[in-house]
């Protein structure tokens, strides 16, 4: 299964539902897609849909999912990487009228940069190529997510765990 989501953004992410829908619509997809389509205006025809699901509901598919796409917020896409998934993500862009700026295309290449463990798709069509070799692309990737919060907890627990050595 593919999973979809393009967040809570009020401005319609068209491109990527509109996408996904054809194709699963002519047969380039196979398996069962599911878009979260958020205020997108494209309602598809070949996959399940909702606008919104329960954050239980994400966590589910998420975790079922063989594929994650996302758009560029990092709520969305940081959700896979704690599930140990490698999301695909595409952008929203300002030339598509999707958001009011590039912040997401230019937010995701730094992180594609520095961690490595996201796959960015700024072009639409390239899309499908890269749900056909998803499985290589990914295992070629990190799919730990590195978090400073985790480094700090192990840190300060070391230096608890000498302190209480001390007395």
């Amino acid at each position: 299964m593919i999973f979809v989501t393009v967040g809570t953004h009020e401005q319609p992410f068209n491109r990527l539902v509109e996408y996904m829908d054809k194709l699963k619509g002519n047969g380039e997809i196979t398996e069962d897609v599911i878009i979260q389509t958020g205020f997108s205006t494209y309602k598809p025809r070949h996959c399940k849909w909702s606008k919104l699901f329960s954050y239980p509901d994400m966590i589910k598919y998420v975790d079922e999912a063989r594929i994650v796409i996302t758009h560029g917020g990092p709520s969305s896409f940081i959700m896979p990487l704690q599930i140990g998934k490698i999301p695909v993500v595409v952008p929203r862009q300002k030339k598509f009228d999707e958001h009011v700026n590039n912040h997401q295309l230019e937010f995701c290449e730094r992180v594609s940069q520095a961690q490595g463990n996201i796959i960015v798709v700024e072009d639409i069509n390239e899309l499908g190529g890269i749900i056909k070799d998803y499985e290589n692309i990914a295992a070629k990737m990190p799919s730990v997510l590195n978090s400073n919060n985790a480094k700090f907890c192990e840190n300060f627990g070391r230096i608890v765990d000498e302190l209480m050595k001390e007395k």
